[in-house]
C-alpha cells in the first residue's frame, strides 16, 4: 500500500466546499495540522464533515501518475453482471472496463487502482476523526455522533473493498513510514471490524426524524442500521438480518415513495423511501482534474449524438424481459426507442448514431437542468441513492425465507410489489419459486443501482447466471488487487487466485 494511500492526513489540508446540503458549507481549512487543529467542537465537526468528501469522487486522480480514473459502483455491479453492458463508442472506450465484463480483467487496470486508492484515502480521513475527536472537550452527545459517522463511513468503504477484493488491509489508525506495508487481513476479521464500526454508529447517530433539514446527508441511525442488516445479508447471517431490518421497518422512520418515477429525480432526492444518498449538486464549478460535488453518471450514462452523453451502461434485452407486463419501473428505469428524453429530443438510433435499442433513464438529467456555469459533464446534480427503505424490505424478505418464515417473506415481497400496483406473490407460492420470486423483485426494483453483480456472487448464482460471459467459480467472485499496490507493499500483500 502506497504512502500516500495509507496516511493522507500528515497535513489536514481538505477543501470543504457547499454541497447541496448546508451541513457541507464549511470553509476550507488548507493548511491546518494536526497540531494547531481538533481543538474545539468547531474543529471536530469539520474533520467529521472532511470524512463525506471522498464519497463524492467519482473521477479521481490516480496517485504517482498523472491519470484520471472513474471510480462508479456501477461500473461492477451493474456492467460487470446481466443487467447491462459497457456501452460508450465501442468495446475500444473504457477497454478495461470492456475487459472486465468479459472476466477477463488484469490487475495493472487504474480502474482497480481507482476503486482501492479512493477507498483508503476514504478510510484515512476517517481514521484521523475517530482517533483525535474522542479527546477534543466539547458536548458528549455530539462527540458521539461525529465518531459515530467517520465509523458508519470507514465501514460503508470497508464494505467496498472486502466485497470488491475480498482480504484487503485492515487499517484503522494513520501509520507511520515504518508501517506502510501492510498485508492483508483475512475477510472474516475486516466483516468483522465493519460490524463494530456499524453497531458503534448506530447507538451514535440520530434518527432522521430528529435532524433538521440542514443536515440531510449526514449519516442516520437508519443508515448505520441498514448497513449492518446488509453485511449480515452478505455473510448469510439471516437471523441478525432479520432483526435489523425489522428495526428500520418498525421504527416509522421511512416509507416507499408511491411513484417510483419520482425517486430518480431532483424532487424525489432524500424521499420519504432513501435510507443514505451520496449528495451531488450542478452549481459547484468542478472540473475533470478538481471534481466537488457534482457527479459524472448524468452524462457517463446518457446517450450519446444529440443527447450529449456517453452512452455508458446500456441495459440488457435480458434486463428488460425481467420486467412483468405492466409493471410502471421498466418505463422508470429504461429509456425505449421512440420514448421522448425530456428536453433533449426523441430517442431514435439515428439521433444516438449508435445501435443501442435502451438507456439508463434513472440518472437522465434535462438539459435545462444542467449546471448554471463551467463544464456541465462534471456538475451532475443526481444523489447517488445508496440504500432505499426498498432495498430494506427485500433484504427483510430474504431473511425470513432463509429462517423458514415463507408467509413473512410473501407479505414484505409484495408491499415492494403494491406499491407499483402488481398482483401479489400467491399463498401457494413455496419454496425456490418463492426465493426466486424475491430476487426478480430485487432485480427490477433496484436494477441499474449497481446491486446485481455483487447480489449473484452473495446468492451463490454468479457462476450459473453470468456463465456465458465467461465467470469462472472460485476466480471472479472478487476483482483483482492492483498490482500497483501489491508491488509498493514489498510483496506482502497477495494477489488473488486467477490473476
Amino acid at each position: 500500500m502506497s504512502q500516500k494511500t495509507t496516511l493522507i492526513i500528515g497535513l489536514f489540508a481538505v477543501s470543504l466546499v457547499a454541497c447541496k446540503s448546508e451541513f457541507l458549507d464549511v470553509k476550507p481549512l488548507v493548511g491546518s495540522t494536526e497540531a494547531n487543529f481538533f481543538l474545539n467542537a468547531a474543529d471536530a465537526e469539520s474533520a467529521t464533515i472532511a470524512c463525506y468528501n471522498n464519497l463524492q469522487q467519482e473521477v479521481t486522480n490516480i496517485q504517482g501518475s498523472s491519470q484520471l480514473a472513474p471510480h462508479f459502483r456501477w461500473y461492477f455491479g451493474d456492467i460487470v453482471s446481466d443487467d447491462s453492458h459497457k456501452g460508450g463508442s465501442g468495446d475500444g472506450d473504457e477497454p478495461e472496463l470492456f475487459l472486465f465484463e468479459n472476466f477477463q480483467g488484469l490487475a495493472s487496470s487504474k480502474l482497480m487502482l481507482a476503486e482501492w486508492q479512493v477507498a483508503y484515502r476514504g478510510i484515512a480521513y476517517c481514521n484521523l476523526a475517530i482517533d483525535r475527536i474522542p479527546d477534543v472537550e466539547m458536548d458528549e452527545t455530539d462527540k458521539n455522533r461525529f465518531v459515530g459517522e467517520a465509523a458508519f463511513i470507514r465501514a460503508y468503504w470497508y464494505f467496498n473493498l472486502v466485497t470488491m477484493f475480498g482480504d484487503v488491509p485492515l487499517i484503522l489508525t494513520n501509520l507511520a513510514p515504518s508501517e506502510y506495508q501492510q498485508t492483508r487481513t483475512p475477510s472474516t476479521e475486516v466483516w468483522a471490524q465493519i460490524e463494530t464500526d456499524l453497531e458503534l454508529a448506530r447507538q451514535a447517530l440520530p434518527k432522521r426524524s430528529a435532524m433538521s433539514v440542514s443536515e440531510i446527508g449526514r449519516a442516520t441511525w437508519g443508515a448505520a442500521t441498514s448497513l449492518l442488516a446488509k453485511v449480515h445479508a452478505y455473510q448469510s447471517e439471516w437471523a441478525p438480518c432479520r432483526d435489523l431490518t425489522y428495526e428500520v421497518v418498525s421504527s416509522g422512520e421511512y416509507f416507499l415513495e408511491p411513484d417510483y418515477s419520482k425517486i430518480f429525480t431532483e424532487a424525489g432526492e432524500n424521499g420519504s423511501g432513501s435510507i443514505w444518498e451520496v449528495q451531488y449538486m450542478n452549481a459547484s464549478g468542478g472540473n475533470w482534474g478538481n471534481q466537488l460535488e457534482g457527479t459524472f453518471t448524468n452524462v457517463f450514462t446518457r446517450a450519446r449524438g444529440q443527447f450529449g452523453g456517453y452512452g455508458f451502461n446500456i441495459p440488457e434485452q435480458n434486463f428488460v424481459d425481467e420486467f412483468e407486463s405492466g409493471d410502471p419501473r421498466l418505463a422508470a428505469s429504461v429509456f425505449q426507442v421512440g420514448d421522448q428524453m425530456g428536453d433533449r429530443g426523441e430517442f431514435t438510433l439515428e439521433a444516438t448514431g449508435m445501435p443501442h435499442e435502451y438507456y439508463t433513464k434513472k440518472f437522465f438529467i434535462n438539459a435545462s437542468d444542467e449546471a448554471p456555469f463551467g463544464d456541465p459533464n462534471p456538475n451532475g446534480y443526481s444523489n447517488d441513492r445508496i440504500i432505499r427503505y426498498a432495498d430494506v424490505l427485500l433484504f427483510h424478505a430474504e431473511a425470513q425465507y432463509h429462517l423458514g418464515n415463507e408467509g413473512a417473506a410473501r407479505l414484505f415481497t409484495n408491499e415492494v410489489r403494491s406499491r407499483v400496483s402488481l398482483q401479489p406473490i400467491p399463498a401457494n407460492m413455496t419454496g425456490l419459486d418463492l426465493l426466486e420470486a424475491i430476487y426478480h423483485e430485487r432485480r427490477v426494483e433496484l436494477g441499474l443501482e449497481g446491486h446485481r453483480f455483487f447480489d449473484l456472487v452473495r446468492q451463490g448464482r454468479a457462476s450459473s447466471v453470468l456463465a456465458d460471459a465467461g465467470f469462472s467459480a472460485g476466480v471472479n467472485e472478487v476483482f483483482p488487487i492492483p498490482e500497483v499496490e501489491i508491488t509498493l507493499s514489498g510483496g506482502n500483500i497477495t494477489q488473488n487466485n486467477g490473476y
